[in-house]
């Protein structure tokens, strides 16, 4: 370890230093250690809500979230945004509260309130003091906006100038007009385009009668998954649990979506655009939570072009060639199979180049293989890395929903390193080469040669 240092700095202060950093990593390996096996608890609330619990009293913090199956794919093609309007809404007037009195009320208490909104969820989320007066005061809060929301029609007519401005907006910009076009050329007419099908038009003829129609259809008790983490007794949890859905509309848990189907040939769709680089997106239909080859692809993308700077996508395209400051690539798996998709931007004249590359990488990849060299690497980097991924309440909150929604078991997280260790080259390469087909992919170009 060099200790020349050119900046002046004293040997206390190194001495300092070294001691905080020794400490540090105390401190995180500590963490790690006892975040290990998470002790998570499950039931289901006399309501009909699926509950997931950890109890943790190291501060006095409750964060609580509540999910449902109430994202986007649950839209029409003739009123796309619904869906997202209905959860946006939630916070914006409630129980004869309107929406600055709600900020204030959740301001005065210091509780911090957040959302949740994707293609297979929506919902609500809160992080208050455990003490007695903010916790009650928090939930209630929580609960009505929940359980009453008004969708007051002058918010909502505000609320849709707004999502009408920034689509509009969006139509200019060649990273969403290029997301746009990839989604609809991935999923076609399935639920999951539907995020892409929203419209001024579509935002134009919602009424507030959707939205409670929406709301009363989709936030009901039985389609309700509640995660909790932080200082409460189980019994409190209990109640905590039964308080955000027993006052929920009835209904039963949301009916399945149908698979993605694959594509059976390539399509290729270039859209002029003068921005000075092209923005370019490939992708195929990858998996699903709770999908057996989840790992080996995890991992092989980690290798492929999850791992940034020290991915094979990174070195063939950027450091060799300097064909793209950035390049990646991901799984994103969701209730059916979420798209597998690499994305870059390039110079215009580079596009065709670049393209090639990336085709030709992605070929190697799944024909060969990781290397055991590529694959030792890539698991110690994902397990020495997953420690900060769940370091706090927060993030543990976030997995807990991910865990309730979509089913994984409870030890998903005492097993994810256990998982990754056991990946081996050869599941890598059968997976991608099962799971992936280069030959049949969605191809984006915005930019370029646009046609």
């Amino acid at each position: 370890m060099c200790t020349n240092f050119s900046w002046g700095i004293s040997n206390k202060n190194i001495v300092d230093a070294m001691t905080r950093l020794f400490f540090g990593i105390i401190a995180l390996a500590m963490s790690a250690a006892a975040q290990a096996a998470l002790p998570i608890q499950h039931w289901q609330s006399a309501s009909g809500a699926k509950v997931y619990f950890v109890e943790n009293h190291d501060l006095p913090i409750l964060d609580v979230s509540i999910n449902f199956a109430a994202g986007s794919s649950f839209d029409t093609p003739e009123k796309a945004g619904v869906a997202g309007l209905t959860q946006g809404m939630l916070s914006l007037g409630a129980g004869g509260l309107t929406d600055d009195q709600i900020s204030n009320r959740f301001a005065d208490i210091g509780a911090q309130p957040g959302g949740e909104f994707d293609l297979d969820r929506a919902g609500l989320k809160l992080r208050t003091l455990s003490s007695e007066r903010e916790r009650v005061a928090a939930l209630e809060l929580l609960a009505t906006l929940l359980q009453k929301p008004d969708f007051p029609a002058a918010v909502l007519e505000r609320e849709k100038a707004r999502a009408i401005a920034g689509l509009r907006e969006a139509a200019t910009q060649p990273e969403s007009i290029s997301g746009k076009a990839f989604s609809k050329a991935l999923f076609g007419s399935h639920p999951y385009a539907l995020d892409e099908m929203m419209e001024p038009e579509t935002v134009e003829k919602i009424t507030r009668d959707d939205l409670i129609a929406f709301h009363r259809s989709h936030y009901t008790r039985g389609n309700a998954v509640v995660a909790i983490i932080g200082d409460v007794t189980r019994a409190q949890a209990e109640a905590i649990a039964e308080q955000l859905a027993s006052g929920l509309p009835e209904g039963a848990a949301a009916a399945a979506i149908p698979p993605v189907p694959l594509p059976s040939a390539p399509v290729e769709t270039r859209i002029s655009h003068p921005a000075a680089q092209s923005h370019i997106l490939l992708g195929y239909p990858g998996v699903k939570r709770g999908d057996p080859d989840y790992f080996p692809l995890y991992v092989g993308n980690y290798i492929l072009g999850g791992g940034g700077f020290v991915s094979l996508l990174t070195e063939e395209v950027r450091e060799k060639r300097g064909l793209a400051y950035s390049v990646y690539s991901y799984f994103m798996p969701m209730r059916e199979a979420g798209p597998f998709q690499i994305g870059l931007q390039t110079k215009r004249e580079q596009t065709d180049a670049a393209l090639k590359v990336v085709r030709e990488t992605l070929d190697k990849f799944i024909q060969s293989g990781p290397t055991p060299k590529e694959l030792k690497a890539a698991k110690d980097n994902i397990i020495g890395g997953f420690p900060l991924r769940i370091d706090s309440n927060g993030k543990i909150l976030d997995y807990l929903a991910v865990i309730g929604f979509y089913g994984l078991p409870l030890t998903y997280l005492d097993d994810f390193n256990k998982e990754v260790a056991k990946v081996t080259t050869a599941q890598i390469k059968d997976a991608f080469a099962r799971r992936v087909k280069p030959q049949n992919m969605v191809t984006v170009i915005v930019g370029g040669n646009g046609k």
